[in-house]
């Protein structure tokens, strides 16, 4: 996984939390008196006009000192007590998540590319989280519909492949990760086969265009199936 780029200012608060830890409130204004010092000093130097890692240090030296000078007596500076430590370390752990997400989602969808190429796509069972990488290929293909990857997910979803055999999976696709069309394409593929259990998907393409074209009238005849089917029962 790629590393962020070092940020100086970062860094040097870091390290002035790991000197702080265990320090009583008199030792942080000490040393605080001390990184003051180096401030000014610091100050005379013009090749030290951008730095960025000093007033940072001088900055975290200033909240430690006034939190602890706020703390009942006889505290001593934990930075994983620290409200202001422990925010920063959710975040960090929340953009690692990201990174690793999408690292994820550009893998599958290159694996992806790759099968269609090999034209074994339909042969492939969907995994969790292939919505999102449908949605990283309609954005390399500057937003243009992927018809292919969605009547793959359309197939997959109406005759519970791959990750839909979880009906827990199939209600979240349904609720809030795929698009209209796929779902009405699998809607209407669902009450086809069911009409007609021994057909072949590939023989139903006509659904897939229905729902791309009509999405909203391929859900409706998806609809009137079920309700025929319920009543003749």
């Amino acid at each position: 996984m790629p590393r962020e780029p070092l940020d100086p200012a970062r860094m040097g608060r870091r390290w002035v939390r790991r000197r702080a830890r265990g320090m009583t409130v008199g030792a942080a204004a000490a040393a605080l008196d001390v990184a003051r010092f180096d401030a000014r000093q610091n100050s005379r130097h013009e090749d030290l006009a951008g730095d960025e890692r000093g007033p940072a240090e001088l900055g975290e030296w200033e909240r430690i000192a006034r939190l602890l000078a706020d703390a009942p007596p006889g505290t001593v500076y934990d930075p994983d007590a620290d409200d202001v430590v422990q925010a920063e370390l959710a975040a960090d752990a929340a953009r690692e998540a990201e990174l690793r997400e999408a690292m994820r989602i550009a893998a599958r969808a290159d694996e992806l590319q790759a099968l269609r190429e090999l034209g074994t796509l339909d042969q492939t069972e969907p995994r969790t989280g292939d919505e999102a990488v449908r949605d990283e290929l309609t954005r390399r293909a500057g937003g243009f519909i992927q018809d292919d990857i969605d009547a793959w997910l359309a197939r997959a979803l109406a005759t519970h492949l791959g990750h839909y055999r979880d009906p827990a999976a199939c209600e979240e696709a349904v609720a809030s990760l795929l698009t209209p069309p796929v779902l009405a394409h699998a809607a209407l593929l669902a009450e086809l086969l069911r009409l007609v259990p021994g057909a072949d998907v590939h023989q139903l393409a006509f659904a897939a265009r229905l729902a791309t074209t009509e999405p909203e009238a391929a859900g409706d005849l998806a609809a009137f199936l079920t309700r025929a089917r319920t009543e003749a029962h």
